[in-house]
């Protein structure tokens, strides 16, 4: 069963089918790299195009910062000299911290102190801290170093975590009086909220800001802040350079998009991250669109390559066909009219033309060989009856003639076989040069040979048989005698029944001429 499919021409591998299938695996492997090129390609541009707008972004804020930082900066610096001019005024000391904490909003509290950590003067008034000393890690760096600082982050005497930005004063001769301060809530509204807050997407997207010692400053998990993070490979590369991009999973296993910038003044590290996921996401669309750009394409080359491949195969079908057919006469005429377009074929064509043209040859030869005796040259018995059934089929009338060698067992007995077959041989010779080139000539027997002549009355072939015994009887043999040769004529047509009973009868009138003396021709008559 498995074989009868596989030799039915619906599964059958034809050079076609064969060029078919490669050109179409070629052409959906060149496809499908193209497409995971492009896809590659196109995944790489959006990661490396989001890693570059992280880095920016993250830059970007980190100047913002640091002008802000700056600015806060001026305004304590400002107010830090109307303080040293009025620092024994507690109502002026009041009124420029609520200043400073009203009229621009930068700071979550104000505090003033003198030299010993005294608040003087604070603001808001809820706080009711005027006459504490502070001892908090801002205020004590603060006493101990007398120069501009932002403080690390730690937990305010109101039990809020704060980073704190003060600047000493001083007189005009430069005593050291104390310090403004103002503070910035890491966990509650503040500008630094206001300032990273509105960057937070929805999409994954968030900003995170760390102190130098990887301490959390903002993150819009809340809960996080004041966490220090353990060294990772993105807070180690901060370390390493100011300002970056860096692909990173996160602690919860998401692949993130990092940029990183370091603020100058206070070492702060910003740091912007977006999902991977969410980056690639207009990947899949871009992609379809990328499918539906290809498809027509890829389905026009397919249909392209399919008539190419036909095209290419047909010669060679025809001349495959035209090989299980070299049996056929006309087969070298179908082969030259075969249109061979390209080399190979076109070679293939001459080869098996040269080879049928060398068959035909050899099975004629071979034909010829078996329907020829090889003495003489003449037919033998099978090709007298080839002849015979052609002249049948062709409906024409002929006559025959049998003749044979008067006495030729003695002239074997006296010369030698040697000289017999040089006597055959000769006969064949006078018989062929007193024949038409229509008549068909056999050798039948040891000395025996047969004549037909087609389309020839009885009269006519009892003129040529008697010519041909004449010529015989005259014939000069170089060292043996004369020969002489007995003949049998007979005729036949279509309606005198089978044409071997006419062969049958010239044999007979030939041993009829043999017991009347030899060296005669008797005829049968119609």
């Amino acid at each position: 069963m498995l074989r009868s499919l596989l030799s039915s021409s619906l599964f059958r591998i034809d050079l076609r089918r064969l060029i078919l299938i490669l050109a179409v695996m070629s052409a959906f492997v060149t496809l499908a790299n193209s497409f995971y090129a492009s896809y590659r390609v196109q995944r790489q541009l959006l990661i490396d195009n989001t890693l570059e707008e992280n880095r920016v972004y993250a830059t970007k804020l980190a100047a913002s910062t640091e002008q802000f930082l700056k600015s806060m900066q001026k305004q304590l610096a400002y107010s830090s000299v109307i303080a040293a001019r009025n620092f024994d005024d507690p109502a002026v000391l009041q009124s420029e911290t609520a200043r400073l904490k009203y009229q621009t909003d930068s700071f979550n509290s104000v505090v003033l102190t003198n030299a010993q950590g005294k608040i003087l003067a604070t603001s808001p008034d809820s706080l009711q801290l005027v006459g504490h000393i502070l001892k908090t890690p801002g205020a004590l760096e603060a006493l101990k170093e007398r120069r501009p600082l932002i403080s690390k982050p730690y937990t305010s005497v109101a039990q809020n975590l704060v980073v704190v930005i003060s600047t000493p004063i001083f007189t005009a001769e430069g005593k050291y009086l104390g310090y403004i301060a103002g503070t910035i809530y890491l966990r509650q509204k503040s500008i630094l909220n206001e300032l990273l807050g509105e960057h937070y997407y929805r999409d994954g997207s968030y900003i995170a800001v760390l102190d130098k010692e990887r301490r959390i400053l903002y993150h819009p998990d809340v809960y996080r802040i004041g966490e220090v993070v353990k060294p990772r490979p993105l807070t180690e590369a901060v370390r390493k350079e100011p300002n970056g991009s860096l692909m990173v999973t996160n602690l919860a296993g998401q692949n993130m998009l990092a940029g990183y910038a370091v603020v100058p003044s206070s070492g702060w590290e910003i740091i912007t991250q977006r999902p991977t996921d969410s980056t690639l996401k207009p990947l899949e669309g871009l992609m379809v669109k990328v499918l539906k750009h290809l498809t027509p394409l890829a389905l026009l080359t397919l249909l392209c390559v399919w008539l190419f491949s036909r095209m290419i195969a047909r010669p060679l079908w025809l001349l495959a066909r035209s090989a299980n057919e070299m049996d056929k006469p006309d087969i070298s005429s179908n082969i030259r009219e075969i249109p061979s377009w390209y080399f190979e074929s076109n070679q293939l064509k001459r080869a098996l033309l040269i080879g049928i043209n060398l068959l035909q040859k050899k099975i004629g030869k071979l034909k010829f060989e078996t329907q020829t005796d090889p003495m003489t040259g003449l037919f033998n018995r099978r090709g007298l009856a080839m002849a015979l059934e052609s002249v049948v089929q062709m409906r024409q009338q002929f006559s025959a003639i049998t003749l044979d060698i008067d006495h030729f067992k003695t002239i074997n007995d006296s010369y030698g076989h040697d000289t017999g077959d040089e006597v055959i041989r000769t006969l064949a010779e006078q018989i062929r040069h007193n024949a038409r080139e229509s008549d068909i000539l056999c050798r039948v027997g040891g000395e025996e040979f047969l004549v037909l002549l087609p389309d020839t009355t009885l009269a006519e072939a009892e003129m040529i048989a008697e010519r041909l015994r004449q010529n015989v009887e005259i014939l000069v043999l170089p060292g043996i005698r004369p020969i002489t040769i007995s003949l049998g004529v007979s005729y036949w047509n279509q309606q005198m029944g089978e044409p071997e009973t006419s062969l049958k009868r010239a044999d007979e009138a030939l041993y009829k001429a043999k017991q009347e003396g030899r060296n005669r021709v008797v005829v049968v008559p119609e």
